[in-house]
């Protein structure tokens, strides 16, 4: 399995759109444009195809857990909080 089946399985299992997509990854600030993200969606042997590298997969699933649960809590926060 290639991380561009990885990247439409979870596209479609999550119902993202390409917008939400690109949102997501500006979340760990990754910019890509929708035409950009849109060659990982094609097929193979379309001659716009564009392989989905690991650095992409790595900083959307990055994103997708920002987006999923929120950033995560600032750590001077949590030991002030420890203490009271």
């Amino acid at each position: 399995m290639t991380n561009n089946d990885i990247l439409k399985k979870l596209r479609v299992a999550l119902k993202l759109r390409d917008d939400e997509i690109v949102k997501i990854l500006e979340l760990v600030d990754f910019r890509i444009s929708k035409s950009e993200l849109g060659a990982f969606f094609r097929r193979e042997d379309h001659p716009k195809y564009m392989e989905c590298g690991d650095q992409i997969l790595r900083n959307f699933l990055n994103g997708l857990v920002i987006h999923l649960r929120g950033p995560m809590p600032d750590q001077k926060e949590n030991k002030k909080g420890a203490t009271k």
